[in-house]
């Protein structure tokens, strides 16, 4: 009796599996997904608001710093975003990021999200987000910039309180945060 279960529980296991991969969009259902989205342009107009918004926090994190900004912050800041973005391997990232939808989403959800984005409501979506993120960011500018500088004050706090502590020998710790990540 145990062994028929284990088959039956196996055999249910694998044509759950199957019938997944079956299910699993082609790279071809992704890439006129990815069409669709126009993702592409969506890339370099996201890019292009998230410039802005850095370009904003850095003149800010200057400012509150240094007490003011280089004259010629805003032009070189605007020529390096330009050359990144224009540098931008876009396809080459569509084409890293087609696995990723294959694992997460199934034929019958590119299809319903190509319906979508192909209808009226979703072409205004894909016109309107970037200006909904550009505007969503400037109004979240001034939280985000209070919240940087009380962390930053923070870990300036606890980086100073372990200094003084030193280590059990008397040695100074140094505490160097791994700003990699």
């Amino acid at each position: 009796m145990k062994r028929l279960f284990l088959v039956i529980f196996v055999g249910f296991a694998m044509s759950a599996f199957a019938q997944k991969s079956e299910d699993a969009p082609s790279r071809d259902d992704v890439i006129l997904y990815l069409r669709t989205m126009r993702s592409h342009d969506m890339l370099q107009r996201t890019m292009q608001v998230q410039a802005e918004t850095m370009r904003q926090l850095f003149r800010e994190m200057a400012q509150t710093d240094k007490g003011a900004v280089p004259a010629d912050f805003d032009s070189k800041f605007k020529a390096a975003t330009e050359d990144l973005i224009k540098g931008m391997p876009s396809d080459q990232i569509v084409e890293a990021m087609i696995p990723a939808y294959q694992k997460h989403f199934t034929r019958g959800d590119i299809e319903a999200m190509n319906s979508f984005y192909s209808s009226p409501v979703g072409q205004k979506v894909l016109q309107e987000l970037p200006a909904v993120l550009q505007e969503g960011n400037q109004a979240a500018m001034p939280i985000l910039s209070k919240y940087l500088a009380d962390w930053k004050e923070r870990m300036k706090d606890q980086f100073d309180k372990e200094k003084d502590l030193g280590t059990p020998e008397g040695k100074p710790i140094t505490v160097q945060p791994n700003l990699k990540n």
